[in-house]
């Protein structure tokens, strides 16, 4: 069989915005395939190149890449991508379509439709070769297929083991009462006297004998199951064992990243706010932050006030979870003062993500909501943002995403988790029990 040549093997990748605006070092994850960037991206990238948000920043990284790559020759001709790529890159000019018209199958000229264009294109010059265009758009991957092109979503900061991010609590049946009663006893027991295979960091059991059970963690480092002991905060009192695993992370000072992962009125986000009150003392602030997913596609820059006023709206979840916490005491009790106290001289404040990029955040307990909306490299710029004695928590739902070019497996909480499970500093829990209401749960299961 004769063996294929190197130029009908390689691939021609097009790139929509919306994965330049996701990740723009994506141009140089194509290994040796060629890279074709529309002149219509540019031109939309020129409308995001101004602002705070993350978008605006791979806007003005990706429209500096190409400045560099500009000095290189004209961008109409293949220049290296250099990088981790070893193939080529070049920006396609507007060019008549001689076949299929985008425009006019769709009725309208828009961005997308040229986009789609371009493609068809660099179809036709190249016949041998496999075109296709790279758009994290699920709409215009389904145009693009309806017109005879091959199209896929980027799929670099996909996470592959899924499994895991539902199924990271594990319940054993079977364990010799022995075996429970030596962990009561002793507090802790060597993870090979239960299991062949050695479990991820912190990964937590539930390790029953029948009517009897045992909560334990496993600790990486002493390579043992430690007996996790049901604990409460600020008078918030775990319902299920998942919840105890969770608080039992949130108040290890050895444990400085949790990921908390569950579905709506599992209690992620009280826990996480129980847990920081607890331990108020121990740090010099504690930051409250949630994504901003505009409604009706408008920015925050719309609503009355300053910044503050402008974040309050989004951040109501956040606001009841505290006043949850607080109902628990009497107005004139200290815990009931102390909560006020926090707000007014600012140890708990409100903490703006698209402000956080350039900052260096030290002893402060950092709690961020719905973090299945934050991209890969949003969640990568707060952590690295961590100085000494920072510790974080991230919550949310990867199947509750509000934002259109986000999924379960690429959002930023799964890839988070996917790269933390096994690293002894870092918790993932998930919680699968609702405990908000029997309605509540009731609308988890049947809508």
């Amino acid at each position: 069989m004769p063996v294929k040549k190197r130029s009908e093997e390689k691939k021609i990748f097009v790139l929509d915005t919306s994965v330049i605006l996701h990740d723009h070092n994506s141009v140089k994850k194509f290994e040796e395939h060629d890279v074709v960037i529309p002149i219509t991206v540019l031109e939309e990238l020129d409308n995001f190149k101004k602002g705070n948000e993350t978008i605006n920043f791979e806007a003005r990284e990706f429209i500096r890449f190409l400045d560099q790559k500009s000095t290189e020759g004209t961008l109409q001709d293949w220049v290296p991508i250099n990088g981790k790529s070893t193939g080529l890159m070049k920006v396609m000019m507007f060019e008549e379509n001689n076949g299929v018209n985008a425009e006019v199958v769709f009725g309208e000229e828009k961005a997308d439709h040229k986009i789609l264009n371009t493609a068809l294109v660099v179809k036709q010059q190249h016949p041998g070769r496999k075109v296709i265009l790279i758009t994290k758009d699920i709409n215009l991957r389904l145009k693009a297929k309806a017109l005879g092109l091959v199209s896929e979503d980027y799929k670099n900061d996909k996470i592959v083991d899924v499994k895991f991010l539902r199924d990271n609590v594990e319940t054993i049946e079977g364990i010799s009462s022995g075996t429970i009663d030596k962990i009561y006893a002793e507090g802790h027991i060597g993870f090979k006297q239960i299991l062949k295979e050695e479990p991820f960091a912190n990964q937590c059991f539930v390790l029953k004998n029948g009517s009897s059970s045992v909560l334990a963690s496993y600790n990486k480092d002493e390579q043992i199951f430690e007996r996790v002991n049901k604990s409460s905060a600020y008078g918030i009192k775990p319902r299920n064992a998942e919840q105890v695993f969770a608080l039992n992370a949130i108040l290890n000072p050895n444990i400085k990243l949790v990921a908390l992962q569950g579905i709506s009125g599992s209690g992620k986000t009280l826990l996480a706010l129980a847990g920081a009150l607890e331990q108020r003392r121990n740090y010099r602030q504690v930051f409250l932050a949630r994504p901003i997913v505009p409604l009706a596609n408008k920015d925050i820059g719309y609503l009355p006030g300053d910044i503050k006023s402008k974040l309050n709206p989004y951040m109501e979840p956040l606001w009841d979870n505290l006043k949850m916490i607080q109902s628990q005491f009497d107005s004139h009790d200290s815990e009931f003062k102390a909560i006020n106290q926090m707000i007014e001289t600012e140890k708990l404040v409100i903490q703006p993500l698209a402000y956080i990029r350039g900052r260096s955040i030290s002893n402060i307990f950092f709690i961020i909501d719905e973090a299945q909306n934050l991209t890969p490299l949003e969640v990568k710029t707060i952590i690295t943002r961590a100085g000494e004695n920072t510790k974080i928590i991230f919550t949310g739902d990867v199947n509750q995403i509000d934002t259109p070019y986000l999924d379960s497996q690429s959002n930023g909480l799964s890839f988070l988790i996917d790269k933390i499970k096994n690293h002894p500093m870092c918790s993932v829990i998930t919680l699968e029990k609702g405990e908000r209401s029997e309605l509540a749960n009731l609308a988890n299961e049947l809508l």
